[in-house]
């Protein structure tokens, strides 16, 4: 007597629960992204955040800007500026947000707040050491300046407000999320504007349409406050 297997195939039942089940963990995955992404930009917008309240509560104690302190040495036991020459304790940050320069009121600001105690990090300035400027939650460098020096970027409208804060490194799927959770929701106009940093040289504020086109590029935001 011969013995004979029998294939069976799947029933349509057992498809339907695996689609099934591959939906749900599709849908997972997307929900987890979705969540990481979110986390990521609110991240950003805490880093915009933050600043203001730095500067407010160093005034509020010592009645002087962080790095604008002309009696920081005495204040915190910190380091006074010394370039630009003449501009100390005149309400401004001056030097550039990312300077380089360790005597600029910008590179000192991050000194001033952490000898306060206001925000963790390096003390003595070394504004072209890795580790002394804060950076973001994709590692790009955080900075900021008075908004009066701020006179590199091409825009269709100005930009006001008294500073202006910068965060290197953004991704462009997050920089419109970004301006609208902060802003107007365009990158081009209102308080928050996009540079694309492979074209950092011409300094022109990028376009709603550029950023969609370049969800993968990197950008650096920067907001007036």
């Amino acid at each position: 007597m011969t013995n004979r297997t029998k294939n069976r195939g799947f029933t349509l039942i057992e498809i339907a629960i695996v689609l099934v089940i591959i939906g749900l963990l599709l849908g997972g995955v997307l929900k987890g992204q979705e969540l990481i992404n979110n986390a990521r930009v609110k991240s950003f917008a805490n880093d915009f955040r933050n600043i203001p309240v730095y500067i407010y509560s160093y005034q509020d104690r010592f009645r002087a800007i962080p790095g604008d302190d002309q009696q920081a040495n005495t204040h915190v036991a910190g380091v006074n500026a010394t370039t630009p020459a003449g501009t100390l304790n005149n309400g401004q940050i001056n030097g550039a947000w990312n300077s380089a320069t360790n005597t600029d009121e910008s590179c000192l600001f991050w000194s001033h707040i952490r000898l306060a105690n206001l925000a963790p990090g390096a003390t003595t300035a070394a504004c072209g050491a890795a580790g002394y400027y804060p950076v973001n939650a994709s590692g790009g460098q955080i900075g900021v300046q008075s908004s009066n020096g701020f006179t590199t970027i091409t825009l269709p409208t100005a930009m006001t407000g008294t500073y202006t804060i910068c965060s290197a490194n953004i991704s462009g799927q997050f920089v419109l999320q970004l301006d609208t959770l902060l802003d107007d929701g365009n990158p081009q106009t209102g308080s928050m504007r996009a540079i694309d940093q492979t074209a950092l040289a011409a300094q022109t504020a990028a376009t709603t349409a550029a950023v969609q086109a370049n969800p993968g590029g990197n950008y650096t935001v920067c907001l007036s406050v």
